[in-house]
């Protein structure tokens, strides 16, 4: 399988010029045998690092880059390799999937969790702190 498409490479690789926004992920890669899950919104212009949220399974899903190649390397079982989820729309940014991922401890994709880690996000951007008094 191809896993990162021409197509989708253009747009993983405008995400990444632009340093502006919270971006939506494009791209779902998974281990078909384990529980390891990528979801990556840029790609660097050396065509093979990605930015997004990884979770190799052990309960701390984190955010940072990740290479494409070495993932593209990674043989499993039954000689099956990491796939691309061909269903995958992401309605959010990558930060509400990194706060959902980290209160349910791996990626998920459950609506009403990443709606209200969307809410959380949304509450604590706009709402004002008071100063702080001096005495």
């Amino acid at each position: 399988m191809i896993l990162l498409p021409p197509d989708l490479r253009e747009k993983l690789l405008a995400n990444g010029a632009d340093r502006g926004p919270d971006h939506i992920p494009l791209l779902k890669l998974f281990n078909p045998c384990g529980a390891a899950t990528w979801l990556a919104s840029e790609l660097y212009a050396d065509g093979d690092t990605l930015f997004g949220l990884a979770d190799l399974g052990f309960g701390c899903p984190e955010m940072g880059v990740f290479s494409l190649t070495e993932i593209a390397s990674i043989r499993l079982p039954y000689g099956l390799g990491i796939e691309r989820d061909l269903h995958f729309s992401a309605r959010f940014g990558l930060t509400v999937y990194a706060d959902a991922a980290r209160i349910a401890g791996r990626i998920t994709e459950a609506e009403a969790l990443l709606s209200i880690a969307a809410r959380a996000r949304e509450l604590a951007q706009n709402s004002e702190i008071p100063p702080a008094s001096d005495g």
